[in-house]
C-alpha cells in the first residue's frame, strides 16, 4: 500500500506551491508520486469544483455545499486516490477531509457528526497518513489569494475568498484545533519565510518520516 499525504490551510497560505515542490523533492529522492487536488482531481469532480468555487453561486446553502464536496470526494477517491495507493505510490493531495471539517464545520457551523458521516461514506476507509498544515495569518493569506486571482487567467474561483475575515479566522482556528487533536498525523508549518525556506523545512521532515517506514 502507498502513503497518503495531504496539504491543508487557509486561502493564500502557499500550500499549492509547496505541495508541488514536495512532489519534485520526493521524485528526486526516488519516490513515485501522484499529485492531485480537491475539489477536483478527475473529470467529474472537476465539474463539481466549477460549481463550488464559482463566485456567481453565492446563494448556495451550506448543506448543498457540503453534499457537493462529498460527491466530488467519492468520485476522486474511487477514480484517483485509492488506485494510486494500491499501486504503492505516494499520493499528494491539495486539501482533503480536514478542509471539510475546517470550512463546513468551523466556518459554516454544520454539525460535526454529519460531516464525519459524509466523509466516511465518501472515503471508504481512505484517510491521510500525514497532513501538512500550512499556518498563515488570515489577513495576509486573503491578500495573497485575492492578488493571485486578479492575475490568473481562466475562471475566477473566488467564492470562498469573498467570505468575511471572521469566517476565515474560524477556519484557521478549526485547522489548528484538528492539528492539536492529532499531533501524530499533522505536521504544522509556518507559512512565513521564503518559498525555498518553507520547502526545505517540509521536505526534511516528510523525508524523515518516509525513510523511517521504508
Amino acid at each position: 500500500m502507498g502513503f497518503f499525504i495531504t496539504f491543508e490551510g487557509i486561502e493564500g497560505c502557499g500550500k499549492t506551491t509547496q505541495i508541488r515542490n514536495l512532489s519534485g523533492r520526493l521524485n528526486e529522492a526516488g519516490f513515485r508520486t501522484v499529485l492531485t487536488r480537491e475539489p477536483g482531481g478527475c473529470p467529474i469532480a472537476d465539474q463539481i469544483r466549477s460549481i463550488l468555487l464559482d463566485a456567481d453561486n453565492q446563494g448556495m446553502v451550506p448543506l448543498t455545499e457540503l453534499l457537493l464536496y462529498a460527491a466530488a470526494r467519492a468520485q476522486h477517491v474511487a477514480e484517483v486516490i485509492r488506485p494510486a495507493l494500491e499501486s504503492d505510490a505516494i499520493v499528494l493531495c491539495d486539501r482533503f477531509t480536514d478542509a471539510t471539517v475546517a470550512y463546513q464545520h468551523s466556518g459554516r457551523g454544520i454539525d460535526r457528526p454529519t460531516i464525519d458521516a459524509l466523509n466516511s461514506l465518501a472515503c471508504q476507509s481512505v484517510r491521510p497518513d500525514l497532513t501538512v498544515l500550512m499556518d498563515c495569518d488570515v489577513a495576509i493569506g486573503l491578500a495573497r489569494a485575492k492578488s493571485r486571482i486578479e492575475t490568473a487567467s481562466g475562471p475566477r474561483e473566488e467564492r470562498f475568498e469573498l467570505e468575511t475575515l471572521a469566517f476565515h479566522q474560524r477556519v484557521r482556528e478549526g485547522y489548528l484545533g484538528l492539528a492539536a487533536g492529532e499531533p501524530g498525523r499533522f505536521l504544522t508549518v509556518s507559512a512565513s519565510g521564503t518559498i525555498d525556506e518553507i520547502s526545505d523545512r517540509i521536505a526534511s521532515q516528510v523525508l524523515e518520516r518516509l525513510n523511517a517506514i521504508c
